[in-house]
């Protein structure tokens, strides 16, 4: 009997395997008779090359994955039954300073990310159809919402709008990029179905609608013959795009069928699709790790499934925010109530942001085959990256902070410059990292004042002499206190003795440009709104040095002490981490430091900060090699003796 069951079972598995041979590609599906037509809204439904097609899409975005991990994380979002991947293009990654742009061959420090023809063909290779998201505004919660800060240089510059100057650059910008995608499109063979115009301009502060004319007319200039779509929440109506010429897509985390309901309303006859569903959410660090159950994430995908209508999935894998490239939360504008983004992008989304399968993962696949009524070959689910917890690694030097400032370029000015205006990167400023503003020979008395007006651009840290006066960020109510953004006109005690001769150093750090809201006037460190006094005299004639951490610049440093723990101000800590064999995925566990920021191997690798709730670094296999790997920590306040490391992320709750 046994035998029998035996059987039956091998001959049920080799029809299943038959079966799954004679199915067809996505591409086979769609094109087996030429290519004729592209993605057609001009009716209830899509209609690609002929055929009906709902689109199941998911969000990866090439920048924010090790990529050498491209391939693994398009093929598991294949695998799982989407047709389609969709990604956002950072327009301040793809021109770092004014006019030198990089797409995979530029030799900025983020160039082996940015080859975004190499991303979009693999996407092909793997079966997968793509939506690009070209901006130039992508909000994305990425480092002012993708757009380059050297912008800023031009007073008066109106970002998101038909301002003459702005469209100059956005013109010069979207010539080279378009110039690359226009060969990627489907209608020419390649994958490209859509592309969506600026992001979610209904809920812009100012609507500038000949802005929107004046991008479409841009693209469809540059040789763009696909669809062209906009997103928005459904309450926005048609305030952010223009209805007979571009595709109305909503944006939404909840209620599927009433955000659907008022689409059909407004653009009747057409196709329905959700281009950001919201499967989980971002964090900003002090906050409580945001999660979406399962049970939730079920109710809301059938419910768009079932609606019915295509949907693209923000995010289907988060990644992560390298470096200083995290956007934030800005509010009205003042930065009274500024939030930074964390540097893991996690998004509680389907694939983690070290490319595990969640439970979202499989409730997806689950119910697109469900509802799916075309059937193409998918490929099997890549097996799971390797993860190890390497053993700590000890601190062994430090360099202390004149040390660091010594290397610094320096910037002379009678008054503070933020950094936008710094004479540096072929007069493009400085884009992120640190700036100090330095004054000497100050004699300052006891009891004095220090008072910084307006709310600061984002951190400050006080030294006098190279001693750490400032508070350290130990907790969350810390920040409603001297040294970060939400008091105004903010003071601090100096010193309880008297002073002659004295330095003082002011520390500020961009802890991320606003990616949405009122986030025009982005300047950062001391901005016009910005002036210092000690007691009632006002500062001027100052030293400046930009610290932006690039990669040339770490690998360049000298002057490495041994290590001590008696170091109480901002300082470089090194430790060496020996790999034996391949690298594998690993976390740098960050519990036992403060706050500052990781570099591995020179490469920027993200920021850390006791409240959380990240307390963990993703740290992947391939930026480490076989041998020893230089870890360089830029710790504001108290280093630890260690680095530790983890398999698995950690974040705290509060």
């Amino acid at each position: 009997m046994a035998l029998v069951h035996l059987s039956v079972w091998i001959q049920v598995l080799l029809t299943a395997l038959a079966a799954s041979a004679d199915l067809p590609t996505l591409y086979e599906y769609y094109t087996a008779d030429g290519i004729s037509s592209g993605l057609s809204a001009d009716q209830p439904y899509f209609i690609l090359n002929g055929k009906n097609i709902t689109i199941y899409s998911g969000t990866m975005h090439y920048f924010r994955i090790p990529p050498q991990y491209w391939r693994d994380r398009l093929r598991k979002l294949r695998a799982a039954g989407l047709n389609t991947v969709e990604t956002y293009v950072p327009w301040n990654l793809h021109e770092p300073e004014d006019g030198l742009f990089d797409f995979g061959d530029g030799g900025s420090d983020m160039q082996q990310f940015l080859d975004i023809q190499q991303y979009i063909k693999m996407a092909q290779e793997e079966d997968l159809f793509v939506i690009v998201r070209s901006g130039p505004y992508i909000c994305a919660e990425w480092e002012w919402g993708g757009f380059p800060s050297w912008l800023l240089r031009t007073d008066g510059i109106k970002v998101r709008t038909s301002d003459p100057t702005f469209m100059t650059y956005v013109r010069r910008y979207f010539d080279k990029l378009l110039s690359l995608l226009i060969e990627l499109q489907f209608t020419n063979g390649g994958p490209i179905i859509a592309m969506q115009v600026e992001n979610e301009y209904g809920y812009s502060p100012e609507i500038d609608l000949d802005y929107i004319q004046q991008l479409y007319d841009l693209i469809r200039g540059n040789g763009i013959v696909e669809l062209l779509v906009t997103s928005d929440g459904a309450r926005s109506g048609t305030t952010g795009t223009l209805p007979e010429l571009l595709l109305q897509t909503v944006n939404f985390g909840s209620d599927p069928a009433g955000s659907f309901d008022t689409l059909k309303e407004m653009q009747p006859d057409r196709p329905l699709m959700a281009m950001e569903y919201w499967p989980g959410w971002f964090d900003h660090w002090s906050e409580s790790h945001h999660t979406v159950s399962n049970d939730t994430f079920r109710e809301i995908y059938e419910g768009i499934l079932s609606y019915p209508a295509s949907v693209n999935m923000y995010m289907f894998h988060g990644g992560t925010n390298w470096g200083f490239w995290n956007g934030a939360s800005i509010g009205s504008g003042d930065n009274s109530q500024f939030q930074p983004v964390t540097s893991s992008y996690d998004y509680d989304a389907p694939l983690s942001e070290a490319g595990d399968y969640t439970g979202k993962y499989y409730i997806a696949k689950e119910l697109i085959k469900q509802y799916n009524t075309i059937e193409t070959l998918l490929p099997d689910q890549p097996e799971l990256m390797e993860r190890q917890a390497y053993d700590s690694v000890d601190i062994t030097e430090r360099l202390n902070f004149d040390d660091i400032i010594a290397s610094s370029p320096v910037v002379k000015s009678q008054n503070p410059l933020p950094m936008e205006k710094l004479p540096i990167n072929h007069d493009s400023g400085q884009s992120y990292g640190y700036i100090v503003y330095r004054q000497e020979g100050l004699n300052i008395a006891a009891d004095s004042i220090l008072t910084i007006t307006g709310h600061v651009r984002d951190t400050v840290v006080i030294l006098i002499n190279g001693v750490l006066i400032s508070k350290p960020l130990s907790s969350s109510d810390d920040l409603d206190g001297f040294g970060y953004w939400r008091q105004e006109n903010s003071n601090i005690t100096l010193t309880s003795e008297d002073l002659s001769d004295a330095t003082l150093d002011i520390v500020i750090e961009n802890w991320g440009r606003a990616n949405g809201g009122h986030f025009y006037a982005q300047y950062k460190g001391l901005t016009e709104d910005n002036e210092v006094y000690l007691n009632d005299q006002k500062l001027s004639s100052w030293t400046i040095y930009p610290l932006e951490f690039k990669k040339s610049w770490i690998a360049a440093l000298t002057g490495w002490k041994s290590f001590d723990d008696s170091q109480t101000a901002p300082a470089l800590y090194r430790g060496t981490l020996t790999v034996e064999g391949d690298p594998k995925d690993t976390f740098i566990d960050m519990q036992e430091w403060m706050k500052g920021v990781v570099f591995v191997n020179g490469f920027a690798l993200g920021k850390y900060a006791d409240i959380g709730p990240q307390q963990t670094l993703y740290l992947p296999g391939p930026f480490l090699q076989e041998g020893e790997n230089e870890i360089v920590i830029f710790e504001e306040f108290g280093a630890a003796a260690q680095i530790k490391f983890s398999q698995d992320h950690i974040f705290t709750t509060h």
